[in-house]
């Protein structure tokens, strides 16, 4: 299959029309998708994972691009490495901060975003009952 993929892309690029029109296409596509996981960013979902498919999308006509997903690729190794190698009262914390900064940005997303104060309710609800 990957073969295939690159035996097309060669042909298209073999055409001076075909690689402008390929580089036209590669880069809007990479850019609607980066712009659509940046915008996932700070809600609990693939945001990152979005950002990071759109430079695959990027990587597969421009070598800047190839250059950042190697880059991403190779530091997201080594956090996992260093992670998974820590001890389980380690890796809890570290689960606990991603986990009270992730509540932390939903919260604020749905009070600046939505008006909806989900602390607030909480402890109004715990005043009243």
């Amino acid at each position: 299959m990957r073969q295939r993929i690159a035996t097309t892309l060669d042909l298209i690029r073999a055409n001076p029309t075909g690689r402008v029109a390929l580089k036209i296409f590669i880069a809007v596509a990479g850019a609607i998708v980066v712009t659509v996981g940046i915008a996932l960013i700070p809600l609990p979902g693939p945001g990152w994972l979005l950002v990071i498919a759109g430079l695959g999308v990027w990587a597969v006509e421009f070598h800047w691009a190839r250059r950042l997903l190697a880059f991403t690729r190779r530091h997201v190794h080594a956090w996992t490495r260093w992670a998974t190698s820590r001890s389980l009262p380690v890796r809890l914390v570290l689960g606990s901060v991603g986990l009270v900064f992730v509540a932390t940005v939903v919260w604020l997303s749905l009070k600046y975003s939505l008006g909806i104060d989900l602390v607030a309710r909480a402890l109004h609800y715990l005043a009243t009952h």
